[in-house]
Formats: structure tokens, sequence, C-alpha cells
């Protein structure tokens, strides 16, 4: 049904509700979960991998290290060094070179092997951990992240843009969910998906919105797994300085070869010539008077002069210091929990002149926490000041933080600690409002959510339009400070009145903005608007409905601390002192990302001004050239899209640099086809 698409066919079993019902889950809370339950789904449905290829044996590796050209021309020259030593001096004593060069080249073969054969066993391991991805699943009303091994029929699995559709299942509910199902189909076009057509494939990625699915088919039993089981992991990669140096080493072979046949016609000429001498000082070779025995014990020293011309000239050694090197300098690195994905990107990162650097999650922990907040124009103390918020101002803020958010709060019935789960920013944003007495599933059963418009990192703000019991209709906005307040046209003050918001009063938010950015915080703003029931779409006219931003009213600004990494400012120091210059680029304001700089040490002066400290839409709107002539001098990028992360690293490339790019989020994806070295940042890294 899923994998052919069979609309009728869901019909037919009753639509999502029938089959929850079938497979023993609820769409809200998701499976038991247990591991009798977990156990039952996996025997009954199968589990969510696929068999792959075998990989490579040790005896394969042996063979082809065998068929190194370099290699093939020391076997040969061993050979006839064996037969010429044996020739004139004995079996006794004419073995010794021979056997000596075929020794060395056997322990470059099995080195080479033994060394082979370890990569490859690493790459099969990196290969698993690439693809054990964390997926946030919903059992027993917990939101939880589990391996997408142990994803079984019947989970409930949530989605959010740039997550990976874990298997084949039926959309429960989205909001603006579009797919983008190349991987699979082979075309570009981002597939919207409604109850209309809810059918997910697993592979395939979220290119927009957010939702939940239902599991229905995994494994195998998947249109993704048969493919991932067809194909065979390729890890023969070599690195550009693997391929130069074989390069030489067979150059050198061949020369070695050209000149020791070139030695060997001239020798020959002169010794047929009689143009050699015996060190008695007698002609070795006089047609007609010297014997046959003779001239065959000329002619071998001559050949054996050419053999030990190619022994020497050809560098056995090169190929495998470079295979021992590069295997040292991999198992030191994954010893530091740096996982290699291209052996090339090694080599490459030892010529980095720049390093453009995400902040959030990268130069930062990405633990955020609200530590001031400004509500109906007052800033809210811890409790003191609380009360004194009408019941309007509260609703609102409360409304704000729980409908328009992809987080959630799961709050056990045993009174336990609460669980707040979403990215960083959403869990500071919830923690604030538990502080707030918010009960969350309260909340948002007091409204419901008609349309949603997700966050991302273009437009830097994210919106949702919910209507309430009593038929009201509220769009809230929630997004970068500065942004959502030149929004607004109205202001809304403690008592639940609202005030327009002129010039003066603007530019008092706009300082405390500027006051929490220098604080280093990340400043985000809530405002909402009212709306015509009768202005709401229909449900088919939804998809495309651009919910409107203007007009609003500004309810509050949050400022959230996000302290820096440990060790930042002495790895940026270090990169400084070694000719690599690290750059900053962020979605944040530039305050914020000045305060930031300063204190990892990418930017020293405090009053650093244009084009060291720049704003994403300045540069932007530079012409190519004007782009390449400041994007040397520039430290600092606030407020910038990932499209200009991608203009500063082609300006930069241009400028003759070798540039890396450090990032732990899907918005530094489009710099990715522009650069040579990319560092990705995970959650766990330290």
């Amino acid at each position: 049904m899923t994998r052919d698409h069979n609309y009728s066919a869901l019909q037919e079993y009753g639509g999502v509700k029938g089959l929850t019902n079938l497979l023993k889950t609820n769409p809200e809370k998701g499976i038991h979960g247990d591991e009798a339950d977990l156990s039952c789904r996996a025997n009954a449905f199968g589990a969510n991998r696929y068999p792959r290829k075998k990989g490579k044996s040790f005896w394969v590796f042996l063979w082809e290290a065998c068929k190194d050209l370099t290699l093939v021309i020391l076997i040969v020259a061993a050979a006839i060094s064996l037969v010429l030593g044996i020739a004139t001096e004995g079996i006794k004593e004419g073995w010794y070179d021979g056997a000596s060069i075929a020794f060395a080249v056997f322990l470059v073969i099995l080195v080479t092997a033994v060394s082979d054969y370890k990569q490859s066993l690493q790459f099969q391991h990196l290969n698993e951990e690439k693809q054990n991805i964390q997926v946030e699943v919903i059992r027993g009303g917990r939101r939880i992240q589990v391996s997408i091994f142990d994803i079984v029929v019947g989970d409930v699995v949530a989605l959010k843009i740039g997550d990976q559709v874990p298997a084949d299942g039926i959309l429960i509910s989205g909001h603006s969910l579009a797919i983008d199902e190349s991987s699979m189909t082979g075309e570009s076009k981002i597939v919207l998906k409604d109850q209309n057509s809810p059918f997910l494939m697993g592979g395939c990625k979220v290119a927009d919105g957010y939702g939940t699915m239902l599991v229905t088919a995994v494994g195998l039993n998947t249109e993704w797994g048969l493919l991932m089981a067809s194909i065979s992991e390729d890890n023969n990669e070599e690195t550009p300085l693997q391929v130069r140096l074989n390069g030489v080493a067979t150059f050198i072979g061949i020369v070695g070869l050209v000149v020791a046949a070139m030695v060997l016609v001239v020798l020959f000429a002169r010794y047929f010539t009689g143009h050699t001498t015996n060190p008695d000082g007698t002609v070795q070779f006089v047609k007609g008077r010297t014997g046959v025995k003779s001239t065959i014990f000329g002619v071998i020293k001559i050949l054996t002069v050419a053999v030990t011309i190619v022994v020497v000239a050809v560098p056995e050694g090169l190929p495998l210091a470079v295979t021992l090197t590069l295997a040292y300098s991999m198992r030191k690195m994954m010893a530091d929990k740096a996982l290699v994905r291209r052996l090339s990107a090694c080599e490459t990162m030892g010529s980095a002149t720049t390093i453009c650097s995400d902040k959030t999650g990268t130069l930062t922990l990405n633990q955020m926490t609200v530590v001031r907040s400004i509500v109906g124009a007052i800033e809210l103390q811890p409790q003191a000041t609380i009360d004194k918020l009408s019941h309007t101002v509260t609703s609102l803020v409360l409304e704000a933080i729980a409908q328009n958010t992809s987080g959630s709060v799961f709050e056990p019935e045993d009174g336990s600690t609460v669980e707040v789960t979403g990215s960083p920013t959403e869990k500071a944003i919830l923690s604030w409002g538990l502080e707030l007495h918010m009960k969350f599933a309260v909340e948002r059963s007091k409204s419901a959510i008609i349309h949603v418009s997700p966050f991302n990192s273009e437009k830097k703000r994210g919106g949702v339009a919910v209507i309430g019991r009593d038929s009201d209709v509220h769009v809230h906005w929630k997004g970068a400070a500065e942004i959502v307040l030149a929004l607004c046209t109205n202001w809304l003050y403690v008592d639940g009145s609202t005030h327009e918001m002129t010039s003066d009063k603007a530019n008092h938010f706009r300082k405390y903005i500027e006051d929490m950015a220098e604080q280093s915080l990340r400043c985000v703003a809530f405002a909402y608007r009212n709306l015509d029931p009768k202005d709401i779409p229909s449900e088919e006219q939804r998809i495309n409905w651009e919910l409107p931003d203007n007009d609003l009213t500004l309810i509050g600004i949050v400022g959230m601390k996000d302290p820096c990494r440990p060790g930042v400012r002495d790895a940026v120091e270090l990169c400084t002192n070694s000719g690599v210059k690290v750059r900053m680029v962020t979605g944040d304001n530039l305050q914020t990302a000045r305060a930031i700089a300063l204190e990892c040490g990418i930017l020293t002066d405090p009053q650093a001004s244009a084009p060291v400290i720049i704003e994403g839409k300045v540069f932007r709107a530079y012409s190519d050239a004007e782009r390449e002539a400041v994007a040397d001098k520039i430290s600092v990028m606030g407020r910038s899209s990932p499209n200009d992360k991608l203009l500063l690293v082609k300006a930069l490339k241009k400028n003759g640099h070798v540039v890396a790019v450090t990032g732990d989020g899907t918005n530094d994806a489009p710099a990715l086809h522009e650069i040579l070295v990319f560092l990705w940042v995970s959650k766990e890294q330290k």
C-alpha cells in the first residue's frame, strides 16, 4: 500500500486512524515501547536493517597489492637477478641479491595488504556510524531519540526540516511538510505532503515544515532498504597525495626501465664491437675467437647491470610509506573523536588558509537558557513581576510559547521531572514558559492550529495561525528580535492595552535588544496580530497560504545565553598563529556576533566596523568584484543566510584561499558544494 501509494487501500483500512488501531498504536502517544512490545513488532514486521554486501577479504587485498606496476617490475628484476646470480656465482652464493629483492617486495606487499584491509574494516565501521542516524520517536507519550535501526512498524516519528524519513509510512499530521524525494524518484521537485498525499518513503529528506508519521514498513520491505541492499560501499578512495606519489613511483619505474634498456643496448653494442676489456687489458669479445661460455657470462654481467639500475631506480618504499602515514594519522584522529569521511580531506585540511565557522553549536555549546526577558514593556524578574502581567498578556504569551513551537513538553503522571524536547532554542523558550507556570498540554488544548509557516534560516522567523474556543484567530510570529520588531506597528502593555509603535518606542526596544546582544545573548521576539476568520482560506488553498506578517503587535523579547565552548579561544589563537584566518559566519545579529567573536578571540578590536564586521544583506548586495575585494577583510558576518555563507566561500576561493567550513546544522549545506573541507561538529562532541 505505502510502496504503491495506494490511497484507496488506505481508505479501506479506515485511513490513518484505522491503521493505528490495526497496528495497536496511538497517533499522539505512540506505541508502548517496552522490550516485549518492540520484540514482538520486530519479529512480526522485521527490523529496520538491510543486508550489506561483504567487504573484500584479506586475500583480495593481497592480490591487488601484487598488481602494483612498481612491484611487478621489482618481482621481474628479482627473478632475473636470482637466475643471473646463480648462473654466475653458483647456488651457494648467487641467490643473495635476488632473494633480498624478493623478500623486500614480499614485505611491501604484505604490509600494504594488511594496512588496506584494516583501513577497509575501519571504513565499514565509519559507514555504520554514518548510517546510524538518531530519530525522534514518540513512545508512551514521551519524545525520545532512538537509532534508525531500532525503528519498528507502528512507531510514531516526529519529522522536521533536515531529517531523513527513517522508513516508509503515512503522514499523521503535518504543517507545510515538504519532502525532497529525489533520492528515490530521481526528480528534484519538492513534494508537499498532506492528508490527500500522505505517503512517505524512507530515505527521503524533509525540505520544509514539520509533522508526525506512522511507520508502516521497515528494512527490506521498503524501496530504500532494497536499494541500499543492492549497493556496495566503495572504500578504494585514494587521496590526491597518494595519486601523485603513486604516479611519481610509476613514472620513475618507467624511466628506470627505459634507462636500463638504453644502458643494455649501449653495453651490448660496446661488448660485441670489442670496446670492453678485462682487468688485464685484454678485449672481452673478439668475433670468431671468444667461446660461447665466455660470451654468455659477458651477457649475464651486462644484464646484471641493467637489473641493478631498475632495482635502484624504483622507489618501492614510497607507496608503503604513504599508506602507513595515512593509517597512523587516521587512527590518531579517531582517538580524538574525529571521524574522517574522506581521506582526501585529511590532506587538504593541512592546506587550509581560512576557516568559516558557524557560531551556534560550533563555537558555542548550543545549550541555551533564557536569562533576560521583557513582556508587556517591562522586564521580568523571577516571580516578582510575573504576577503584574494581566490575564490577557499572560494568555497571549503562553499561547505564543505553546503553539508556535516545534518542541514539546512531557509531564509524567507520577509527578516526576518534566521533560522538554526540541532544538536548544525551543527548549530554552519552553523552559521559560514553564517558569511562567505554563501547562503545555492545557495551553495546546485551548486553541487549534490552522496553519504553520515554519522557521527557516532565510527569513529568520516562523509563524502559526491558531483559532481559539471563542473563534478568535491569532497569527503568532517568533524570530530574530530586530526583524520581528521591524514588522510591528503596535506594542502590548502589561495591562493588556495596545499602543502605537512610535519611533521613540521602537528605538527603546531596539536599545534593549542591543544591550542584550552586547552581553552575547541571542534575542528572540514574540509578536501577534488578530485575523478575521473570513480571511482564512479553504483547506485546499492553505497549502500556499502566506501568513500575514504586517501590522503586528509586539508581545515580548527574550535574551538567551549560549556560552562559548571551553578551549575555543585557544584553538582560534593556535589557528591564527599558524597562518589560518578564522571567520565567524552566523545568523545572529551583529551585536551578538561581535560579543561572541571578542570572547572567542576572532575579533580583537571592540570598535571594529565594516568590512571587518559586516551584515549578510550588505555583503549580498555587493557585485562579484566588490565581494572579492572585501572578502579577505571580513572577520565576522552577522544576520547571514546560508546563501551569504556560500557567496563568501566563493569570493575567498577566487582570491586563492583553501577554505574550510565548520558547522553543525543543515543550514550549512549550500556551502558544502564549494568548499574542499567541511568539519561537522556533533552535538556530543566536546
